[in-house]
């Protein structure tokens, strides 16, 4: 039996999907209100369950050989430091001390390359960068390194664990509609796209899975895998997705001055209309800062082979049309 917490995310349901495929038997651990859309129609368990209550993830490793964890709280904006820390680091110590009490054989912690520490431009991104807490550059990036350092000392104790650190996710089954998602659906709808100075590696959401999947099979004890993609900028993911929709219209570039102006006070606009937040001083960093990463050590020790970036952003589009039918903002 294997249990994927985070079961109802972006990665979480698209593992479970990969899980099944290889028949699998997968139970997955859900929050008492989740919204269960994105694997209400597959052959797996549920557990009721949360990372912040150690005796639910008792429960449900129990028969469990195992333990895919994903479950965490992402966050671009500023001031959510105590949530991250709460969800990300103490919740993964509770799944790593349920999992040395359950005796479970193999532990997956999908980390985040924001988690290692950033590396000046010309220096390719490997795993020889380290987790540091102390050098991160916003809490989301603290909260998942210093969770990461939390797994590798408890690999030092003994524990058959292994981390992943996805690059930027998209693709199909995007069901809550990341903040990724929501760019593509917004330049495929709407006649003219903004777009900001920068780019990055992204990678699409079914070779994470796979890249899941290959390092619990396959993936040294304490040791971290890099899963990248394809690095492009930010306004050739737009005028791709353009190019798709068949449809004439605009691709704006707006300055990086004037960007980071607007993202100064964007926070507090997204917080009230409760919307995916897009512009904001950690995204425009993030677009901008060193984004040249090699999954070289996935490919040689795992087997891991991610797709072309145009192939994910096509079947990203076709997804969203036949499942979500996004509106035009």
């Amino acid at each position: 039996m294997i249990l994927v917490t985070g079961a109802t995310g972006h990665i979480g349901n698209v593992l479970i999907r990969e899980l099944i495929r290889n028949q699998e038997k997968v139970r997955a651990m859900v929050l008492p209100k989740d919204d269960l859309t994105p694997i209400q129609d597959l052959d797996i368990e549920i557990s009721i369950g949360d990372v912040l209550n150690i005796d639910s993830i008792i429960r449900a490793m129990r028969g469990v050989d195992t333990v895919y964890h994903l479950a965490g709280l992402i966050s671009i904006l500023p001031g959510d430091s105590h949530l991250l820390d709460k969800v990300n680091v103490d919740g993964t110590k509770n799944m790593l001390l349920a999992a040395k009490t359950s005796h479970v054989k193999r532990f997956i912690y999908t980390s985040s390359i924001h988690a290692l520490t950033r590396q000046p431009h010309g220096i390719v991104v490997e795993e020889t960068a380290d987790f540091n807490p102390g050098l991160a550059f916003g809490d989301y990036d603290r909260s998942k390194a210093q969770a990461s350092l939390e797994v590798i000392n408890a690999a030092h104790d003994g524990l058959n664990a292994v981390i992943v650190c996805p690059t930027g996710v998209i693709g199909p089954y995007d069901y809550k509609l990341s903040e990724l998602g929501t760019l593509i659906s917004n330049a495929y709808l709407n006649p003219t796209s903004y777009s900001i100075e920068g780019a990055y590696d992204f990678v699409d959401v079914r070779d994470v899975a796979q890249g899941e999947i290959l390092a619990g099979k396959y993936g040294r004890p304490g040791e971290t895998y890099i899963l990248s993609g394809e690095w492009i900028q930010i306004k050739d993911i737009l005028a791709f997705v353009k190019h798709i929709s068949g449809k004439s219209g605009k691709l704006i570039q707006i300055p990086t001055g004037l960007a980071k102006m607007v993202a100064r006070i964007s926070p507090v606009y997204y917080r009230l209309t409760k919307t995916k937040p897009q512009f904001t001083p950690y995204s425009i960093e993030t677009v901008q800062s060193n984004a040249v990463v090699s999954h070289k050590k996935a490919s040689d020790e795992l087997g891991y082979k991610p797709r072309n970036i145009r192939e994910t952003l096509t079947d990203t589009i076709t997804w969203l049309l036949q499942y979500r039918k996004p509106k035009a903002v």
